[in-house]
């Protein structure tokens, strides 16, 4: 079993910067046979399909972004303690959404994109980004 929290989001005007953070919990990442391959973010506005953010591979720390945010978001992780971070800069207002994280066991960049794929999601943490 994987928990996950999201917290870091917000209300902030436009061109601004906000860091989400990702806590797992779980013995996932100490058991090799049941072992995160990637962590996602992901985002969802109101009556909006849940869409893919940035996804990076736990081991790895090989980084995918969605073309909509890439040059301005950025995401990391940090193995040892169990955390996934996405800093979000340059916000705009179409950034607004309820943002999740999630992790998949699937391997190879072709599901990391798909929210199918994920097994754990955390509950969402809101960003609204005004003009």
């Amino acid at each position: 079993q994987v928990h996950l929290v999201e917290s870091g989001g917000g209300l902030v005007q436009a061109g601004g910067s906000l860091r989400l953070s990702c806590a797992v919990s779980g013995r996932t990442f100490s058991d090799p046979s049941l072992g995160i391959d990637a962590m996602g973010w992901f985002r969802q506005a109101p009556g909006k399909e849940r869409e893919f953010v940035a996804a990076i591979t736990w081991s790895g720390g090989d980084s995918y972004y969605a073309d909509s945010v890439k040059g301005r978001f950025t995401i990391w992780r940090d193995g040892a303690e169990n955390m996934g971070y996405l800093q979000m800069n340059g916000l705009k207002p179409e950034d607004t959404a309820v943002y999740f994280c999630g992790t998949t066991s699937w391997r190879g960049s072709r599901y990391y994109s798909v929210a199918e794929f994920y097994g754990y999601w955390g509950q969402g943490t809101q960003v609204t980004v005004s003009s």
